[in-house]
C-alpha cells in the first residue's frame, strides 16, 4: 500500500519509526522500495554523490526534476519527496510556487522540501499548502546554507535552541506535514519532536526523532566525505572496485568472454 503523509502521521502517534533514505536513480529508487524504506528523499545531496560537486548549492531544479523523474519510475510504495534546490524558492514566493509547481507537474513526487524556518519561509510554506503542494521543512543544519553555517552542529547555545525550536513550531503552524531536523542537538530534537504533531526526520540529531534518514551513498559506503553521525553499512566502493579490476584483467587475459 502506497505511504501517504496520513499514513506518516498515524506513525508518529503510533510511536512507529519512520524509515528514510536517498535516492537519485531508477535502480537505487527500485531497491529502495522494494527494500520498504518508508519516504524517499531525492535530496540535492546529489549534487555531491551523483555529480560530483564539493556542495549542494550548484544544482538546478531542472537537474532536480529530471532525477526526480527517474527515482519516481523506480517507486511504488514509498512517499516521495524532491529538494527545492538552492534560489529556486528564497527570492519569492511566486518563484516558490513556480518552482514547486514544476516539480509536482513533471515528476510523479508526493511532496517537496525546503530549508529554513525564518519568517519568510514560513510564508512560503503557508502558501505552497494552501494551493495544494504538500511541502517538508528542514531546519538546524540546511546545507544550502553551508558558505554561513559550514557543517558544524546547530542549537548548542540556549539562543540557537530556542530560534530552531520556534522555526519548528512556525512551519507546523504554517502546514509543513513534516521536518527534517539536521545535525542538531539530542535534547533539543527530542524537544521538538514532543512539542510537534507532525513527524521529525532525524539525521544527526539523535534517536528521539519520529524517524532518521541517511544518504544513501554514505549508507553504501560511496561517498569519499561522510559525516560523523552517518553509519556506513557496507562498502560497496571497494566490492566494485575489486569487481572492475578483476573483469579487466579477465578481459586483457582473454578470460572473458
Amino acid at each position: 500500500m502506497k505511504v501517504t503523509i496520513q499514513k506518516l502521521c498515524q506513525w508518529k502517534q503510533e510511536k512507529k519509526p519512520i524509515v528514510c533514505l536517498t535516492a537519485w536513480d531508477y535502480a537505487i529508487a527500485s531497491l529502495l522500495d522494494q527494500g520498504d524504506i518508508d519516504l524517499i528523499l531525492v535530496g540535492d545531496s546529489l549534487a555531491m554523490v551523483a555529480l560530483g560537486h564539493d556542495n549542494t548549492l550548484p544544482i538546478t531544479l531542472e537537474e532536480m526534476i529530471h532525477h526526480t523523474q527517474a527515482v519516481c519510475r523506480g517507486v511504488k510504495r514509498s512517499f516521495v519527496v524532491c529538494d527545492l534546490p538552492f534560489l529556486t524558492y528564497q527570492t519569492s514566493i511566486s518563484q516558490a510556487i513556480e518552482s514547486a509547481g514544476k516539480i509536482i507537474k513533471e515528476t510523479n513526487a508526493d511532496a517537496v522540501k525546503l530549508e529554513g524556518g525564518y519568517p519568510a519561509m514560513v510564508e512560503t510554506v503557508s502558501r505552497l499548502t494552501e494551493i495544494g503542494i504538500p511541502v517538508m521543512g528542514h531546519v538546524g543544519l540546511t546545507p544550502q546554507s553551508v558558505r554561513v553555517l559550514g557543517y558544524k552542529q546547530q542549537g548548542k547555545s540556549a539562543i540557537a535552541q530556542e530560534t530552531i525550536f520556534n522555526q519548528a513550531m512556525a512551519l507546523e503552524k504554517a502546514g509543513a506535514f513534516a521536518i527534517v531536523l539536521e545535525h542538531i542537538t539530542a535534547d533539543l530534537a527530542q524537544k521538538i519532536t514532543d512539542s510537534l504533531s507532525i513527524p521529525t526526520i532525524g539525521i544527526g540529531a539523535g534517536k528521539d526523532c519520529d524517524g532518521q534518514v541517511l544518504v544513501t551513498a554514505d549508507l553504501l559506503g560511496l561517498s569519499s566525505k561522510v559525516p560523523p553521525f552517518a553509519k556506513v553499512y557496507t562498502n560497496l566502493k571497494t566490492i566494485i572496485s575489486q569487481s572492475v579490476t578483476e573483469y579487466a584483467n579477465d578481459v586483457r587475459s582473454h578470460q572473458f568472454p
